[in-house]
């Protein structure tokens, strides 16, 4: 079995979520007690956060190079990075270490594949919605035409994860608001919902949409640990 190397914390809300899943699926896969092997490091989200704001995703990718690097040291295999948001510096970290980046939107391109859709709606940050980085990579590796919210909803869907869920608040008036959202992006022909952040499945599940939610933490998860058991 590999060794996966998550770089986590962002928030670590999600990060145990994606502890859980690995472990659940390799003894799901295994059997017995069977657990995952796994190095961990978990940054400080405030640090990250501030970069976020200030726009300086230079000093963000330089800091998670550096945790790259602390896992490769500590004997990873290859690379999760567990939040969507910063993939946007994921050059910068796939250029700090010789190890392989299972990102985060190429398996969830081919779980839309293996569902058949051709259109996705997008939640996530404003910088996952707003930006080239994670749209992009859906469209031009995948296929996909990826719908957004309007702009007032793209703010109510990132207010709600960094002021609430981010710091483990789930709130039933939020859930609702993203019911409302989701299902506006199936009026425009969504055949399904990414989740294209690591903590909104924390609160939103499939009872919540008509179409089939895209969880991009479990998915990445679940992915990481086909790599981890993969034939040498």
């Amino acid at each position: 079995m590999r060794v996966i190397g998550l770089i986590g914390g962002m928030s670590w809300e999600s990060s145990a979520t994606y502890y859980r899943h690995i472990n659940e699926a390799v003894r799901e896969r295994l059997g017995g007690l069977h657990s995952a092997r796994i190095v961990l490091y978990s940054v400080d989200f405030h640090d990250v956060e501030e970069l976020q704001r200030a726009g300086a995703w230079h000093k963000a990718g330089e800091l998670l190079a550096d945790a790259a690097r602390a896992v490769h040291a500590a004997g990873a295999d290859f690379l999760v990075l567990c939040t969507n948001t910063m993939h946007k510096v994921a050059p910068a970290i796939e250029a700090a270490t010789p190890l392989p980046l299972l990102h985060i939107a190429d398996a969830t391109g081919k779980e839309a594949e293996k569902l058949q859709v051709e259109t996705i709606g997008l939640l996530g940050t404003r910088f996952t919605m707003e930006e080239e980085f994670y749209r992009k990579r859906l469209a031009h590796e995948h296929g996909l035409t990826v719908l957004l919210p309007g702009p007032e909803d793209r703010e109510l869907v990132h207010r709600v994860i960094f002021n609430e869920l981010c710091t483990g608040t789930v709130n039933e008036a939020s859930r609702a608001e993203y019911r409302r959202i989701m299902g506006e992006l199936v009026g425009q022909g969504a055949q399904a919902i990414v989740l294209g952040c690591t903590e909104i499945s924390l609160l939103v599940t499939d009872d919540d949409a008509s179409v089939p939610l895209l969880d991009t933490t479990g998915i990445h998860a679940r992915r990481a640990v086909d790599w981890a058991l993969a034939p040498e």
